[in-house]
Order: C-alpha cells, then sequence, then structure tokens
C-alpha cells in the first residue's frame, strides 16, 4: 500500500471552507509552501552566477534572470496540480509506472542530486562561518552536522511554523540585500534597461556562458518533487471539485509570488555586483565578494565592514534554511521511488553524514583552499544539470496524461510549451557542460 507523500505533513493545515469569501484570510491560509521552494531558487549557486553577471556585464542579464524565473513558475505549476488532484508526489507517480529495476536507477540518480543540493548548503554554510568567524572551513564542515539538530527543532513546531521562519528568512535576507543595494545608489533606468533583450547576450560567448548558468542555477531537481508534496499539506477532499479547483488557484498564488520574492533576491544581487564591482573586480568566488565591500578599493566610499557582516550573514541563513527544504525533498524521493520511510531526523542525518565524506576528501586534498573549494559548488551545479531531465520530462509526461491527470490534464499548449522549455532547459545545461 502506497503511503500519503510525506504523511506527518499532508493535509495537515486547515484552509478555510470554499464558500467563503475572503480572499486574504484564504491566501494566508494556502500560504508557505511556496516559500519553502523558493529558498531553493536563493542557494550559493544563484548567488555565485547573479554575482558574476552583475560584475562583468552589470545590468545586461537581468533579462536572463527573469526569464529563468518564468520558466520556474510554469514548471512549479506543473508540481503544483499533480499533487494536488492526484494526491500523489512526482516521485511516486513516476515508480508507479516504472518496474523496480528502473525504479531503483532513478531513486540513485536523485538520491545524488538530493546530495548535490546539500553540498551547496554546506559549503555556503562553512564559507560564511569562515567569514563571519574566522573558523576554518574543515571546522565549519564539520559543525555542519549540527544542523540535524535545527531541522528537528523546526520540525517539532509543525509545517505552519516552518513555513513561517523560512518566510521570514527570505525577508531577512531580501531586506538585507535591499539596503546594500540602497547605499550603492545604482541608475534606476540602467536597471530597467537590463530588462531589455540584447543579441549580443547570444553573441558573447563569455556572456552566453553566464546566462546558462544563471538558468542552470535556477531550475533544479529538488524544488519540483517538493512542491508535489508540499502543495497536499492543506487538509482539502480531492473528490470535490470546487475544493479542488480553489486549492490549485491558491497554491498557484502562493508560488507566483515566493518565486517573484526569489526572483527580486536574486535580482538584488545581479544589481549589486552590478553597481559596486562592474569594470572595478572579477569576482570568482562569494570571498571575493565578502572582501570587496569591505575595500576603499573596489567599491569607494560604500566600503564598511557592516557591509561584508550583513552579506555574510545572509549566506549563513540560507545556508542553514535549506537544510529543512533539502531533507524534505530526500524524503520524498526515498518514500516515493523505494518506500522506505525515515523519521525526518535520521534522513537528514544520512544524507549530511553520506554528504560530508566527498568534501572532506576534496577539502583535504586542496588543503581547504578557499576559492578552491568554493568550487564545489559549480560541481554540485554539473550533478544537478545531469539530474534535471530525468525530473521534467517525466512531470510534462504524467500531466499531460488524461489517465493520471482526469479533467485537470494538460491543455495540449501546455505539453507542447513543457516540452519545449524542457528540452532548452536540458539544451543549455549540456552547452555548459560540453
Amino acid at each position: 500500500m502506497q503511503h500519503k507523500s510525506l504523511d506527518e505533513i499532508n493535509g495537515s493545515v486547515d484552509v478555510p471552507n470554499v464558500y467563503e469569501s475572503a480572499f486574504c484570510q484564504k491566501f494566508l491560509a494556502y500560504s508557505g509552501p511556496g516559500a519553502l521552494v523558493a529558498v531553493g531558487y536563493m542557494d550559493p549557486g544563484n548567488w555565485l552566477t547573479s554575482l558574476a553577471g552583475g560584475s562583468q556585464y552589470r545590468y545586461q542579464l537581468l533579462v536572463i534572470l527573469f526569464t529563468a524565473i518564468l520558466i520556474a513558475m510554469f514548471m512549479q505549476s506543473l508540481s503544483i496540480k499533480l499533487g494536488v488532484t492526484t494526491r500523489t508526489d512526482l516521485a511516486q507517480a513516476i515508480a508507479s509506472r516504472l518496474p523496480k529495476p528502473l525504479r531503483i536507477v532513478l531513486w540513485l540518480l536523485n538520491e545524488v542530486a538530493m546530495m548535490a543540493t546539500d553540498l551547496t548548503g554546506v559549503v555556503g554554510t562553512a564559507v560564511a562561518l569562515n567569514m563571519l568567524f574566522r573558523l576554518p572551513l574543515l571546522i565549519g564542515v564539520i559543525l555542519t552536522i549540527a544542523d540535524v539538530l535545527v531541522v528537528l527543532f523546526f520540525l517539532h513546531f509543525g509545517i505552519r511554523r516552518i513555513e513561517f521562519i523560512v518566510l521570514s528568512a527570505i525577508l531577512i535576507v531580501g531586506i538585507i540585500f535591499a539596503i546594500e543595494v540602497c547605499r550603492a545608489h545604482p541608475h534606476f533606468t540602467a536597471i530597467m534597461d537590463g530588462f531589455i533583450p540584447r543579441s549580443v547576450i547570444f553573441t558573447n560567448h563569455s556572456e552566453l556562458l553566464i546566462s546558462l548558468g544563471i538558468v542552470g542555477a535556477t531550475i533544479m531537481p529538488h524544488n519540483i518533487y517538493l512542491h508535489s508534496s508540499l502543495a497536499q499539506s492543506r487538509r482539502y477532499d480531492e473528490h470535490d471539485p470546487k475544493q479542488v479547483k480553489e486549492t490549485l488557484r491558491f497554491a498557484n498564488w502562493d508560488s507566483l509570488i515566493h518565486l517573484f520574492a526569489a526572483f527580486i533576491v536574486n535580482a538584488l544581487l545581479l544589481v549589486l555586483g552590478g553597481t559596486l564591482f562592474f569594470h572595478t573586480a572579477s569576482l570568482g568566488s562569494l570571498e571575493d565578494v565578502f572582501y570587496g565591500l569591505k575595500n576603499p578599493h573596489i567599491v569607494g566610499s560604500l566600503a564598511s565592514p557592516l557591509m561584508s557582516w550583513l552579506f555574510a550573514f545572509a549566506l549563513l541563513v540560507t545556508g542553514l534554511i535549506s537544510s529543512i527544504t533539502s531533507t524534505l525533498a530526500g524524503q520524498i524521493v526515498m518514500e516515493g521511488f523505494i518506500n522506505i520511510r525515515l523519521p525526518l531526523w535520521q534522513r537528514r542525518l544520512l544524507t549530511r553524514a553520506v554528504t560530508l565524506v566527498p568534501i572532506l576528501i576534496i577539502g583535504f586534498m586542496i588543503n581547504f583552499n578557499e576559492e578552491q573549494f568554493e568550487q564545489l559548488i559549480i560541481y554540485a551545479q554539473i550533478v544537478l544539470s545531469i539530474a534535471l531531465p530525468f525530473t521534467l520530462y517525466p512531470l510534462v509526461a504524467l500531466t499531460g496524461s488524461k489517465k493520471m491527470m482526469g479533467q485537470h490534464v494538460n491543455a495540449p499548449w501546455q505539453t507542447i510549451l513543457g516540452y519545449f522549455l524542457a528540452s532548452v532547459v536540458t539544451g543549455l545545461n549540456l552547452l555548459v557542460l560540453f
């Protein structure tokens, strides 16, 4: 018998009756899963590509960032529809249509992707601890094991409070970067000009590579799996068409608003890079940004330790919060593909322990050199890009199946667009790789 997706959370949040008319009350009740997903769009991989894009091409790549988030919004909407209308998550839906050997292969592939996602959190947290407290990277990496306590602590309060904590973290990070951008005094007209597509983006090889990196860092497998499960956290009757329709409506509103917030954070990072570091510094690492923000030779009179500290603190917050979402996504994959259920704290400990092995081995090989250590984030992005097609294509195929989705099956244009976008993202990732 198939278990409910994330049984501890599934159907655990009450929502207003479908016939009540207060939009705001309903929106607040459904709001939350989008915040947990949005955190995945603000990981260190996004930070690196956004800052690098700004420092090298000022605001020109804002249009690429905006396009990437639009693609993400569409894919997340398909994930929501699958979860809400079928009461199964993407892992369960894929597994139910495959023989056992293929299920195991896909499970292993996705487990590697989950570890790659976790790796970016480990590296980001360790780098942030090094920036803030001068802790050696080795100590910072080992200390990340303790984030299982963070997960345990948060999960004790239930999914609703976790959603509030994550939303608060997004607001904190957004406010920090808004303050830094305001202090930098960017040119508003030039920023708006950055949303106009330019042919040079595609004709300049290095600019194209960074553009591909921005798109590749934005769409990630774990967010697709996560949303198909979290969309089921609200209590509704899947046999009542009106309740299903309303759940879909508000779940999509929740997703769109929080993903737009994630876009704003990444856009602020790109603008920060374009305003302070354009033609003054080459940003090859997060460390370059940290030291650059307090170097008057790079950012002029705006240089201050406070700017650097706020940047590092925002990195630490996102690293810690991402441990919650990567734990939930890992559990979804394990339950869905091979039907093994672990307490979430055990799942967290297992993922983190396995992730630390390659990090420590590579760390010792490079003597924990800070700039080389951060390159692990790039390698993690490569792993995620390899796993991505095995998430996007099944998602489009399943939501385009009349047998699976019933009256909520994709319209023909949605299926065509879904396959087109999946092919574009896959192709872009392959271009970056080769």
